[in-house]
This record gives C-alpha cells, structure tokens and sequence, in this order.
C-alpha cells in the first residue's frame, strides 16, 4: 500500500467519525464507507466497532496489517479514569512505530543491533466501554500511514507476529516429540503435509524449538497430577476437606474436583440458587476452571467448590455436577445459572432434572459485539437498547409481540444468532424466569462480586505449586469478610423510614441485606393505586398508568398472597404492589411463610423456630433474639463482661434443661437446632473473628469449668476461631446427629467451635 491511500480516523469531541489523508485535509466520511488500497471491506478498521475483548480485537487488526504488509505490536496505556479498573484503553501499533531508545553509556558490551523503529505512525486505539454491564471494546483511532515500505504478500508471514502455531500444530509437534523426531525431520513432514514449498510454514524452527522448550517447563514444574498431592494433604489437615479426580488411560489427571469445610455447612442453608462459571481457564494446567457460588443470607459471595476439567464437553460437565452433589450429599439446587454452553445444557439435563437452568444474560450480550456489531453498523446501540429492555420485561405475551417488532424492525428473520436466542428464550428471558427463585444472582452487583471473586481466584494460578491452598485462603478470607460484616450490620441501629408496622415487623425479622430489598419495595408501595375488582382479587397499578396492571391475590383467613410479576417466586422479597394491598387493608404484619428462613437474621439455622408457632409465642421468641442481640452487644466491651455473660448463660441453659420437656410440642411446635449454644462471631481489637460455643452438658457449666477446659485443651475459647459464618443464638434442644449445621459429624459438649 503506498502512503498516498492512507487513511487516519479519530473520534472528534462530538463523536463525529473524522478521516484524514496524509495532505491533512480533514473529512467527515461514514464509517461504512471507508475503504483502502488491498484490503477487503470487512478487514478495515473503523470508528465505533467493537469487540468482545482486547486479543478480538488483536486478532483483526492483525488480519488487517498481514493483508496490507506490516507487522503490529501491542502498546499499554491506561484511561484517566482507570485507576483501579485495570487497562482502559490499548493502542495497537506498527511494528516501526516510535524510535529506538538509547541505552545508556555503563560499560558494558552492549549488541550492535539496528533497530526497525522508524516512527510510523499506524495505529488502532480501542477503549473498554461497559453498557448494560457488559464490558466491550470500541474502537476510538485508526490511522493508516506508514513512512516506510510494505511488506510484498509472500514476506508477510516473515515478522514474528505472524509465526503463529494452531493447537493442531502444537498437537502434531507433541507427537513428533514422543516419536523421538528432531526439529528438521518435523518441518519438513509438517511441509509436506501442508503442501507447502520448503521453508513456507507459518512458523520457523525456532518457534518449534521454544514450544518443545515450554512442553518440559510444564511437565516438570506445572504438572497437574501434583494438584492431587495438594489435595491431599489438605484432607490429612481436615478430615472435612473433599475431593474426588478422575485419571484417563495413560494415569493422567483428567478432572479433579474439590469443595473446603465450609462449604457443606453454607450450601445446606443457602444452595438453592447456585452460579456454576465455567467461562474461565487456568493457563498454567491449561484446563478449564468452574466454581460453583451462592449468596448468604447478608448478600455475600459464597464459594461452595470448585473443578478443573481437561475439556467442555457433556461427559466431563456430568462428571462435575455428579461430583459436586456428592459432596453436598447429594442435595440439588432449586435453580442453577451457567454459561451458555450447549454440552453444559445437556449435562444439567441429565444430572439434575429438577433444577431450573438459565443462562447468565452478561455472557450471552458479550457475544453480541461479535455477532451484530459489524451486521447492524451504526443501527447497533439501538438495537441492544431495545433487546435488554425486552430482556427485562415482566409478562410473556409483551415479551413475544415486542420480539416480533424488533425482527421486523431491524431485518433479523434469517439471522442464526437471533432465532438461536429466540429458541433459548426460556433460559435467559426474565419473563420465563421470574417464577424460579434466584436469590438475586441475576442482580448486576451480584454477577459484579461474583466475578470480582473469581478473578481472585484467577490471581492465585500464579502460585501453581499451591493453587488449591491458595484458593483455600481466598475463600477463608471471603468467609472471614462476609462474618466481619455480618457482625457489623446486627449492631447497626436499622433506619426505619415509612412508620409502617410492616416495615418494623420486617426490620425484626430479616437481615438488613434482605430488610434494605423490602424497604425499598415499601417505599414505592404508596405510588400505587389498589382497586378491589373481586373477592380477594386486586387490581394495582401506577397512578400514572391508565391502562394494565398487576393482579393480587390475597387471602386473609389463609394468609395466602401472590402477584402476576412473580418477583417473591423471583427473588424472595415481597413486591411494592403486594405491600400496597397489605397496607390498603390494615394488614399490620407480613405471613411468616413470606419471610424465608434464607433471608432472616438467623437464615443459616436448621429450621426456623417460628414455623408453626402462635402469634404470642413468635412474638417471645423474637423478644428472645432481640434480647440475645442486645446481650452480644454489652459483653463484649470488656473481658469482664464477657466472662460474666458466659458464666450467666451457662446458669440460665442448665435451668432451662431442668424444666420438663413435653413429648410434643404446643401446637406441634418445632425446634431442630443444634444441640450447642452459639453465639455469634466478634471482632477483637486484632481483628480476628471469634466465636463461643457452651458444650451440652447434663451438668451446670460455670465459669471456672469453662477455664478448666481452656486449661485441659490447651485453647482460649475467646480466641478461637471458626470458619462458619452463620450465627444461631439462643438455639438448644436435640442431639440430632442429622442437623445440617453440625453436618453430621460427630461433636461433643467438649468441642470448642465449628471445624
């Protein structure tokens, strides 16, 4: 390409596409209409394209200077406002952009090397963009001009940017390796294989040389059979630890699976909705890493394990999810949100047919700058504007007549992408999905903090030696951060901001992370109107709104409600429009049943203790927990504080066990709790979080047996430490060997905290 076709694109302040040739007259040209000297249309770069992400884009523009005769090479630079959030903008270059630098004078024998560096000024800038929560990369610059000669077509496959080796090649060159074969003995089969004259492969033998030279780091240093000794030894540590692999024909590591001591204990409580990621790789094994997550009780990220498979296939994801219920004996999720992943769909099929499967919406639209970006052009923002709206709709018929509309509108019908989505519509369309419980793992926060999580875990591959100890800090540490707020939002002071009594009986019952979801709700409540249209039938909607609505059912003698919007069915919380119809009718309390066990202060407890009871009887029993809450806030502003509390509770346990017990509770009241009184974690001045656990024992503990046992075990109960986050004051009455908390394991009075 000579220097008088070429072209330089930047964006102009008001987002006007400008060209310019190298005369320096500037232009407004479309950007569906540039074209250079050799190139194809689709392989020219322009203003406001977009990519999935940065080696996307590294890829065409390479494409693109191969074509044209140059090498590239990447230049990093960070965004004013990316501090914090990594790369925000890279500029890919000529590979004789900017000028050799001049080494400075030490003495010592430097290489007489003449550098390409010549100052071209060819580039493509792209910048990381983020709309509807899903990041992309838009090209921003574009500049065509070179100051130097281009490559002729048979001397592009010359600089090293495009000495390129495929996996099939890298598989080829593995196996000639095993055969004993030298270097030249592989390149010229590999030629004759390819058909290609001598010494025109795509790569040279010093590309070869360095791939055999990384096959021998691996298997020296990054073996991942090693990962089974890792796992191992954390079994030898805790006997609660679990891991399961699987080897193939020639004895090596196929799949390996793992899942920490907390885990079983926070998936009894909180597995119902489950995120298994399978989006990511671990470079150093060179397999693929899942981590299947869930959300507490407080909003906080849990980990329940986590896998390496060899390949994506449906055998090994089977494989995965048998593996990981086996873990969690054998209990499924009620729902589970994944990739879309056609093997991975058909694994869930099969291994868990009960289990709502969807599809996480920020994986499907980062795919969209690939499939409609180049198709659609400057149509494109608008186009997926219209598509998350009709992502985000609330009823199936709007969601099936606003489909139709958008085809029409934007020529889609033949489109594959569009009637494959249309096809699946069922696993990622809110419409479809708002009548399974999700836990609001489809809220961008959580898909935010869930993959802030898992980068963690990415980080931890650096280490490969100790990767599953590393991981294993990172979910200790995330356990230890979610206690610690945990702890922090109990002794808030909850804001009460409507004066209604449904907002006080919520405040007493729910955690502040699931308080704050309904207060939110309650405040919207008084926008809208409520019209009784038949016996226990309400029509509710926006005081603005004319026509439509939403439907309520509600049900006084039966304490019986629902919603045509499905959001309690969706995320556990009641909706704005129930709470209207509450307040309208002089309902002073929300049903125990719509107020879930997952979502109250006490979530992760076996059972709740309020199910089944009477008014009155709730009503102590919530006394009973504001007052242990009050009771943890005094006792630990002393150490003489604390060792008066214990003491005292220990004398109030042992009396209460004196009292008789009824074969069968009042009104078949349950209690299926564990068997020893917790309190829930503090914070010392060091900030390690604590916890007390008082034995079960037939006899009174007093204080001075409680400093018998640090003596006789050798540990300070104030400062022992333990890994589950859930807390469960006030709690007693069984030795059930099967309460899920206790997990089954066998724990006497003596035991001091949670393994």
């Amino acid at each position: 390409m000579s220097e008088g076709t070429s072209l330089v694109m930047e964006t102009s302040e008001n987002g006007t596409d400008l060209s310019q040739d190298d005369t320096g007259t500037i232009e407004e040209t479309p950007e569906d209409t540039i074209l250079l000297h050799q190139t194809s249309v689709n392989l020219v770069p322009f203003i406001g394209q977009r990519f999935v992400s940065q080696d996307a884009a590294y890829e065409f523009y390479c494409s693109f200077a191969k074509q044209c005769g140059f090498s590239i090479r990447r230049h990093r630079t960070r965004g004013k406002d990316g501090v914090g959030r990594g790369v925000t903008r890279r500029d890919f270059t000529c590979h004789r952009g900017g000028y050799p630098q001049v080494k400075p004078e030490d003495g010592k024998l430097q290489r007489n090397r003449k550098s390409s560096r010549c100052g071209c000024l060819a580039y493509m800038r792209i910048v990381k963009r983020a709309e509807f929560d899903v990041p992309e990369w838009r090209v921003t610059g574009f500049s065509n001009i070179h100051n130097h000669e281009l490559l002729k077509t048979n001397e592009a496959r010359l600089p090293p940017a495009y000495c390129t080796l495929t996996p099939d090649d890298k598989a080829r060159i593995c196996m000639f390796a095993k055969a004993g074969m030298s270097v030249r003995q592989m390149l010229r089969l590999m030629e004759l294989e390819k058909g290609v004259k001598l010494g025109c492969l795509p790569f040279s033998e010093i590309d070869v040389r360095n791939l055999l030279q990384s096959f021998r780091n691996v298997n020296r240093d990054y073996d991942a059979i090693d990962l089974i000794a890792m796992c191992k030894k954390l079994k030898d540590e805790n006997p609660n630890f679990h891991y399961d692999f699987k080897l193939d024909g020639h004895n090596k590591l196929e799949h390996i699976a793992w899942s920490y001591a907390s885990a079983i204990q926070l998936y009894e409580a909180f597995g119902d909705a489950v995120v298994f990621d399978t989006t990511h790789r671990l470079e150093s094994y060179d397999m693929l890493l899942g981590v299947f997550l869930g959300v507490d009780n407080h909003g906080v990220t849990s980990c329940f394990g986590c896998v390496l498979l060899r390949d994506e296939s449906v055998p090994s994801f089977s494989w995965a999810l048998k593996t990981f219920l086996s873990f969690m004996k054998g209990k499924t999720p009620q729902t589970i949100l994944t990739d879309q992943n056609a093997c991975l769909k058909e694994a869930v099929a099969i291994e868990i047919p009960g289990t709502q499967h969807a599809f996480c919406i920020s994986h499907i639209m980062a795919k969209f700058s690939d499939w409609f970006s180049v198709l659609l052009g400057s149509r494109y923002d608008a186009w997926k504007s219209d598509f998350y709206r009709l992502y985000g709709l609330e009823f199936e018929e709007d969601f099936e007549d606003e489909w139709r509309g958008m085809i029409d509108r934007y020529g889609l019908h033949e489109n594959k992408h569009i009637i494959s989505l249309y096809a699946l519509r069922y696993f990622w369309a809110l419409p479809f999905l708002r009548r399974y419980f999700f836990a609001g793992l489809m809220s961008p926060c959580q898909r935010e903090a869930i993959n802030a999580f898992i980068q963690r875990i990415l980080s931890a591959q650096s280490q490969p030696d100790h990767f599953v100890e590393q991981v294993a800090e990172i979910v200790e540490f995330n356990d230890r951060t979610g206690s610690k707020q945990n702890m922090q939002q109990k002794q808030q002071k909850v804001c009460l901001k409507t004066g209604s009594p449904i907002e006080s009986h919520a405040a007493s019952v729910l955690t502040p992370f699931a308080f704050s979801k309904l207060q939110e709700e309650l405040q919207l409540a008084p926008q809208y109107a409520s019209l009784l249209i038949d016996e226990g039938c309400f029509e509710v909607k926006h005081h603005t709104q004319m026509d439509g609505g939403y439907k309520v059912i509600w049900v006084p003698c039966e304490e019986l409600i629902s919603c045509s919007c499905h959001q309690f069915e969706f995320s556990g919380i009641l909706c704005g429009h129930v709470l209207r119809v509450l307040s309208s009718n002089n309902c002073f309390h929300i049903p125990e049943q719509y107020l879930p066990t997952r979502w109250r202060i006490n979530g992760s407890s076996c059972t709740n203790p309020l199910r089944n009871t009477t008014r009155e009887q709730s009503d102590k029993i919530q006394l009973l927990e504001s007052m242990a809450s009050t009771l943890m806030a005094e006792s630990i502003e002393t150490e003489e504080r604390l060792d008066a509390a214990c003491e005292q509770i220990a004398m109030v346990l042992s009396r209460i066990k004196d009292l008789p017990r009824p074969t069968t509770y009042a009104n078949d009241m349950v209690y299926n709790c564990p068997s020893d009184l917790i309190l829930p974690e503090v914070e010392d001045t060091d900030g390690m979080v604590q916890s007390f656990t008082i034995g079960n024992s037939q006899e009174p503990l007093s204080l001075g047996k409680l400093k018998e046992k640090r003596s006789r075990d050798g540990l300070d109960i104030t400062r022992k430490r333990r890994h589950y986050s859930g807390s469960s004051f006030a709690q007693f009455g069984h030795d059930s060997p099967d309460c899920p908390i206790i997990g089954g394991d066998s724990l006497n009075g003596d035991t001091l905290g949670y393994l």
